[in-house]
C-alpha cells in the first residue's frame, strides 16, 4: 500500500527520535546560524529577528513565511568546512542527495526530493544557470556569501525548472567597508588553494568594491588525477542617492584536469563483489594520460540594479550572460569483459561544447495596506535565452584494461569530431506575487504565465512551442511562540531539451506538489526547526534510450510522497544541526509496463545526518570549536526494473578548529573511517565510488 502524508510524517518523526536519542555524534562543519536580521515592520510581526531570504519570494522574506521548505548553508559554515565544490556543502541539508555520481572533479551533482536537480535547478542570484548535456557551469564555493535550497516547484516564480527544487547560489558582493582576508589550506592528496577576498569604500562613500580571486591545484583520489583551478570575480556597487544602487559584477573561471575515474563503474567489483571476490580499486585510473584531456572556460558578467520610488514601491532589474567552453576528451569504463571480473571494457568519449544563457529579470515591489490587510506585492517580467552547440566524437572499446595489473599505452590520435545539434530556447515570462498578511495568518498567491519556444537547428530541424501556466498558493499562521504551519500547492514546468533517436523533442515536463509542515523558529534561542510532508507528482518523464544512452525515451510519470525534518540550532555554546529525510518514489505510468510501481534509480528511501559541535568561551581553550557528525545513505536501486540493490551507508566526519583575534585554523576530516562504498548507480554498468577520507587543513586570516 502507498503511504499516506500523515503516516509518513509519523514514521518520520518516529525515526527522528531513536536516531536523536541514540547518537552522541556532533558534525565536522562547526556550523553556526545565519546573522539574524531585524525586520522593521511594514509586513514584519512587531520588529523581531528573523532569519532572512530572498529565495521562493524573489523578495527578502522571513524563511517561515515562504510556503516551502528552505535549507541554508551560511557563509560561516562554508568559511569553517571549506570546499572544493559547492556539492560538497550540501552533504547535510534536508532533502538533498548529493555527490551522486562520487567524487567527481567536474561536474556538481546533487538530486532535491528525488529528482536529479544540477541541470535544471541550479539558480546563481536568483537566475537560472541552465544547462543540458556538457553544456555545464560550475560556481566554486569562495565566491558565495550563501547557498539556499528550495524544495518543490518553483516555476510561478522562475519559470522552466526541476520539480524537485532548486539550489540558488548568492554570490559575493561589495560590503560597504575597507577590509581584506586571506585564505588557504591543503588536504591529504596534495591539493592545495589560496584565497583572497577584499574591498573598501571610495568617493565619498558612493563607491565600493570588492575583488575575490583562488588559486588551486593538485592532486585527487584517483591515481594519478592532477587538477589546475582559477578564479577571479569583481563586483562594483555605486550609489549615487539614498534611494538608487547600480551594482556591475563579472568572473571568469579556468579548469585543467586530468579526470578522477570514480564513476561509470561496473556495479559487480564496485558495490558487491565480482566473481572471485574481485573489488576494483577505489583509486584506479582507467583512463590513458595520453587521452585526458578537460578545460574549461567559464565567465558571467552582470548587473543589478534597485531605485526605490517612494517608501512603498521599489523596482529592480537584474542581467546577466553567462557562457563557457569545454573542451575533453576521455577514456570511459563500461562494464566487465570477463567473468572473472578483472577486465575493464573502455570506450573513448570526446566533445568539444560551447553553451551560454543570458537572463534579464524586471520587477516591481510594493508594500501597502488594504484596510487590515498588508501587502508585498511583486510584478515582474523575465527573459531567458539558452544556446548548446555540441561537436562530439565517440568510439567503441578501445582496449580492455586489467584492474590488478594495468597496463597503459593506448597510441593517441586526434578525434575527429562531429557538429551536433544546436539546441536554442527561450522563455519569456509574465509573474506576479502577493503575500498577504491579516493578523497572524499569512497568504502566498503566486501565478506566472511562460511563453517558450525550443529549437534543434542541424540536419533534422525541430521546434516546440508552448505557453504554460503555472502557480502557487500557500497559507501560514504565525504563533507568538514562533511557530509557523503551514500548506501549499504549487505546479511546475520544464521545458525539455531531450531528444529521441530520431532527433525529434519529447514533450514539455509538468508537475505539481502539495505540501504541509510547520516551521519552527524558538524565541528563547537562536535557531529554525523545519517538519513538512510533501507528495509531488512529475509528468513527462525522460530517460536515457537503453541503446543510444546520449538519446531519450519517454517514461511516463513518477509520483514521490515523502517527509523532511531539519533543525539548526544553538543552545550556548553547543550548535546542533540535523536532518531527515524520507522518499516513497514510484513509477505511476509508463510507455514500459514492466517499470510500473518501480522505484526510479538513485533515490534513496532514507537519508540522514545529526551533529554537534562545541565552542569554548573562555580559559585556556577560548576560540577552539570541537565538531563530529555522522551522515547516513540508505540504500538505492541500481536498475529500472528493481532487481540489484546498491547498499546504503553510514559516515562519520569531524572537525576542529581555532579562532584567536584576526586569524583562525581549522582541520577538517569527511569520512574519517575512510569507508569504501558506492554513491549510487543509474544503471549496473555505470556506478560511482563516493568519497574516501579527505583532511584538509586550512588556515585563515584578515588584515
Amino acid at each position: 500500500m502507498r503511504s499516506s502524508p500523515k503516516r509518513t510524517l509519523l514514521r518520520l518523526l518516529l525515526l527522528s527520535t531513536a536516531f536523536a536519542g541514540g547518537t552522541a555524534l556532533v558534525q565536522a562543519q562547526t556550523t553556526q546560524l545565519d546573522t539574524l536580521v531585524v525586520d522593521g515592520g511594514g509586513n514584519g510581526s512587531g520588529g523581531e529577528a528573523q532569519l532572512r531570504t530572498s529565495t521562493g519570494s524573489k523578495v527578502a522574506v522571513a524563511v517561515k513565511r515562504i510556503p516551502q521548505s528552505v535549507s541554508t548553508v551560511t557563509r560561516d559554515q562554508l568559511d569553517k568546512n571549506p570546499s572544493t565544490k559547492a556539492d560538497e556543502a550540501l552533504r547535510y541539508s534536508a532533502g538533498v542527495n548529493t555527490q551522486t555520481y562520487g567524487a567527481d572533479a567536474d561536474t556538481d551533482w546533487y538530486s532535491i526530493r528525488g529528482f536529479q536537480a544540477e541541470q535544471t535547478g541550479m539558480f546563481l542570484d536568483n537566475m537560472q544557470l541552465y544547462q543540458t548535456g556538457f553544456g555545464t557551469f560550475v560556481v566554486d564555493p569562495y565566491l558565495l556569501e550563501r547557498i539556499d535550497v528550495l524544495k518543490g516547484p518553483v516555476s510561478s516564480l522562475y519559470g522552466g525548472a526541476n520539480v524537485g527544487g532548486i539550489v540558488n547560489y548568492t554570490g559575493k558582493r561589495p560590503r560597504n567597508e575597507r577590509f581584506l582576508e586571506t585564505e588557504t589550506g591543503v588536504n591529504n592528496f596534495g591539493n592545495a588553494y589560496l584565497g583572497v577576498d577584499g574591498g573598501d569604500v571610495i568617493a565619498d562613500g558612493d563607491l565600493a568594491y570588492r575583488l575575490t580571486a583562488k588559486l588551486s591545484g593538485g592532486g585527487w583520489e584517483t591515481d594519478k588525477a592532477r587538477d589546475l583551478r582559477g578564479v577571479v570575480q569583481g563586483s562594483v556597487t555605486w550609489t549615487p542617492t539614498d534611494a538608487t544602487s547600480v551594482t556591475v559584477y563579472g568572473n571568469y573561471q579556468n579548469v585543467d584536469l586530468d579526470h578522477t575515474s570514480t564513476g561509470f563503474m561496473p556495479y559487480l567489483g564496485t558495490a558487491v563483489d565480482a566473481p572471485g571476490g574481485v573489488r576494483i580499486p577505489r583509486n584506479l585510473n582507467y583512463g590513458e594520460s595520453a587521452i585526458d584531456v578537460y578545460q574549461r572556460q567559464q565567465f558571467m558578467i552582470g548587473y543589478e540594479l534597485e531605485h526605490d520610488i517612494n517608501d512603498s514601491w521599489t523596482v529592480r532589474q537584474n542581467a546577466r550572460y553567462a557562457g563557457m567552453d569545454l573542451n575533453e576528451d576521455y577514456i570511459y569504463a563500461s562494464g566487465f569483459a570477463d567473468l572473472a571480473g578483472t577486465q575493464l571494457v573502455r570506450d573513448r568519449w570526446a566533445h568539444h561544447t560551447k553553451a551560454g544563457i543570458g537572463t534579464i529579470d524586471t520587477q516591481v515591489e510594493g508594500n501597502f495596506a488594504t484596510g487590515p490587510v498588508d501587502h508585498t506585492l511583486l510584478l515582474g517580467v523575465d527573459f531567458k535565452s539558452y544556446r548548446h552547440e555540441p561537436a562530439t566524437f565517440y568510439a567503441g572499446n578501445v582496449g580492455n584494461l586489467d584492474i590488478y595489473n594495468p597496463v597503459y599505452g593506448i597510441p593517441y590520435t586526434a578525434p575527429a569530431l562531429a557538429a551536433g545539434q544546436v539546441t536554442t530556447m527561450n522563455q519569456l515570462g509574465f509573474y506576479a506575487q502577493d503575500q498577504l498578511r491579516l493578523d497572524n495568518f499569512v497568504l502566498t498567491l503566486n501565478g506566472r504565465y511562460d511563453l517558450a519556444r525550443t529549437e534543434l537547428i542541424g540536419p533534422t530541424p525541430s521546434t516546440r512551442e508552448e505557453g504554460v501556466f503555472t502557480g502557487r498558493v500557500g497559507l501560514g499562521y504565525e504563533f507568538d511562540n514562533g511557530l509557523t504551519p503551514y500548506v501549499s500547492y504549487a505546479t511546475s514546468f520544464n521545458p525539455s531539451l531531450a531528444t529521441t533517436t530520431a532527433d525529434a523533442l519529447l514533450p514539455s515536463e509538468t508537475g505539481e506538489q502539495w505540501e504541509a509542515g510547520i516551521k519552527y523558529e524558538p524565541t528563547f534561542m537562536d535557531g529554525l526547526i523545519t517538519a513538512s510532508v510533501f507528495n509531488i507528482n512529475r509528468n513527462g518523464v525522460a530517460a536515457p534510450d537503453p541503446v543510444t544512452w546520449w538519446k531519450s525515451v519517454p517514461v511516463g510519470k513518477v509520483n514521490v510522497q515523502g517527509a523532511e525534518l531539519e533543525g539548526m540550532f544553538k543552545i550556548e555554546d553547543f550548535t546542533v544541526r540535523g536532518a531527515l529525510t524520507y522518499l516513497d518514489a514510484e513509477v505511476v505510468a509508463s510507455t514500459n509496463a514492466a517499470l510500473l510501481g518501480k522505484t526510479p534509480v538513485q533515490v534513496p528511501t532514507l537519508t540522514a545526518s545529526f551533529g554537534v559541535d562545541y565552542t569554548f568561551t573562555d580559559g585556556t581553550f577560548d576560540g577552539l570549536t570541537i565538531g563530529a557528525g555522522v551522515r547516513v545513505l540508505g540504500e538505492t536501486w541500481a536498475d529500472q526494473a528493481n532487481t540489484t540493490k546498491v547498499p546504503g551507508t553510514a559516515l562519520i566526519d569531524a572537525g576542529l578548529s581555532y579562532k584567536r583575534d584576526d586569524w583562525s585554523a581549522a582541520l577538517n576530516v569527511s569520512n574519517i573511517l575512510d569507508t569504501s562504498y558506492v554513491a549510487s548507480c543509474q544503471t549496473t554498468t555505470s556506478c560511482g565510488y563516493g568519497q574516501g577520507r579527505t583532511a584538509t587543513l586550512s588556515f585563515k586570516k584578515s588584515w
